[in-house]
């Protein structure tokens, strides 16, 4: 959030030399010769004029077309050096001459200008009159009387009532710890602001630069990647928990998870935008694993810390917090679901899981997840045991042993949400394998099985969809790893290391006579 103009800004009042003027008559000719040594000089920096100087004299003249070709002023000859030019002066170590004699302090200025109301106010702070009228390099962008007049009565009312926090921090926002010259910003440039060094960006417009800590929540997401869900929120009747001074923290998920449209106002989407409020006024960084929280809707929402992420149940911190004066706001990286039971209580409410349901009732695996716990469970849904061989299934599906076996290897003995995988995670699983969790292309695999649908979140766990039954390592069909191949096999019985003396050796004897057992099998 920036300002730029129409609100007086210092910058402009101090970049004017006593001779320049922002509009008006015909540029006079000394206004001309100046305007010609300012281009000739600002490859030296801002405010760099092109001087020539009469040789043997000290004699200087700001130098004009002619001139400057010829290197002569009235037939006699001059060399060229690059001084500041009228108004400004060094500043040491930066380039050219950014420093404009002030007309006065900064202060004072601000009286000059016509900004009496931002000079009002910073009488009102204890410690920023005595720092604009000390030393120091300043520019400040003033808002304009009516600027002030402008504001929203309680917005203007908070600043007021803390006049050495909240209209201090406010004033500070406006302010950059160095000369700023006109000829220097550009629409869209960023500047390092005095308060908190946050920024500055620099834009046309005309109103009050307010901090993020003077804001309410509506105010904080109007300038984040976030307005489709504060529309839906506004929608939603929702709108005064956002505005108001109650103590909140709004869970926004990006517009662009809402790329392929937005649901529909009705009672389930009301209660879900209300589980993305927190009853609380929190800060990412304070968050911590197992954490719960909260919501209006009368959810607990769990944390999660992972290497990489931090998340609240299956969405993620997208970008970093804005808090404002009573709520803060948390970027997420899609749609939050609050927990709806159970892991048992969410398999028995998808018909995708009939059989997985029946299987885990025959493995006696009911209670385990009935039970409070942290599970990542990779369901195999209907058409994963159709697809068994029908003689494999058979006989895993009638020895209650081996299915328990199978089945406590898609369970993993923690909750892994799709946010928190990385390129690689290993999960041990309740059978004491583990499994391959990978992200890639915004697609989850285990084992390198692709996970049909992530995140169905349960109070004691997560789901993943998964169209497949997985296999423990012991089950699957592999070649032993202490066999060597045929073709090395063969290099082997041509080797001359292994010669008659070679059967001979002491030592050599017991190797070559169990690798010729080998050979015959």
């Amino acid at each position: 959030m920036a300002l730029f103009v129409r609100l007086l800004a210092l910058a402009l009042a101090l970049a004017l030399g006593p001779a320049a003027t922002l509009a008006g008559p015909a540029k006079s000719p000394y206004q001309l010769v100046l305007q010609h040594s300012r281009l000739r000089g600002r490859q030296h920096g801002p405010n760099v004029c092109a001087v020539q100087k009469v040789i043997g004299t000290n004699r200087k003249y700001f130098t004009n077309c002619k001139q400057w070709y010829q290197r002569k002023i009235c037939g006699k000859s001059t060399v060229i050096s690059y001084e500041c030019c009228p108004g400004y002066e060094k500043v040491p170590g930066e380039k050219g001459c950014p420093a404009a004699l002030p007309l006065s302090n900064l202060y004072e200025t601000l009286g000059v200008v016509g900004s009496t109301t931002t000079q009002l106010y910073t009488d009102r702070t204890e410690k920023l009159r005595p720092e604009m009228e000390g030393p120091g390099s300043f520019t400040i962008f003033a808002p304009s009387n009516e600027a002030w007049a402008s504001l929203p009565a309680e917005v203007l009312d908070s600043l007021v009532s803390n006049v050495n926090i909240e209209l201090l921090n406010a004033l500070r926002y406006h302010m950059v710890g160095r000369r700023v010259l006109t000829d220097e910003l550009k629409h869209g440039m960023t500047l390092t602001s005095m308060y908190q060094n946050s920024n500055i960006q620099i834009h046309h417009i005309d109103e009050l630069l307010i901090p993020d800590s003077a804001k309410t929540l509506f105010e904080l997401a109007a300038e984040s990647d976030v307005s489709t869900a504060i529309d839906l929120f506004r929608q939603a009747g929702l709108g005064n928990h956002l505005s108001g001074s109650e103590r909140l923290t709004l869970l926004a998920p990006l517009n662009s998870v809402f790329k392929d449209g937005t649901p529909p106002i009705d009672a389930h989407t009301r209660n879900l935008l209300r589980n993305h409020i927190i009853k609380d006024q929190l800060a990412s960084k304070y968050l911590y694993h197992g954490q719960t929280l909260e919501t209006l809707g009368g959810k607990k929402l769990r944390v999660f810390v992972y290497r990489n992420s931090l998340c609240i149940e299956n969405s993620c911190i997208a970008a970093h917090d804005k808090r404002g004066r009573y709520g803060t706001l948390f970027t997420m990286d899609r749609v939050l679901t609050p927990p709806m039971g159970t892991v048992m209580d969410v398999l028995k409410g998808d018909n995708r899981f009939s059989m997985l349901v029946a299987a885990i009732q025959s493995a006696g695996l009911t209670e385990t997840l009935n039970r409070e716990g942290v599970y990542t469970v990779f369901a195999p849904t209907n058409e994963a045991f159709r697809a068994l061989p029908p003689r494999e299934r058979s006989r895993l599906l009638g020895d209650a042993k081996e299915l328990a076996n199978i089945l406590k290897y898609h369970i993993g003995d923690e909750i892994l949400v799709s946010g928190g995988i990385g390129a690689l995670v290993r999960l041990k699983s309740l059978q004491g394998d583990k499994l391959e969790v990978s992200l890639k292309n915004n697609v989850v695999s285990v084992n390198k099985e692709p996970v049909a649908e992530p995140d169905i979140m349960a109070t004691n766990g997560v789901v993943h969809v998964i169209t497949n039954v997985l296999q423990p390592p012991a089950n699957r069909p592999q070649e032993r790893g202490d066999e060597l191949a045929d073709s090395a096999l063969e290099i082997f019985k041509q080797a001359s290391a292994f010669s008659r003396a070679s059967q001979r050796s002491v030592r050599l004897a017991p190797v070559y006579q169990k690798l010729l057992e080998r050979m015959k099998h």
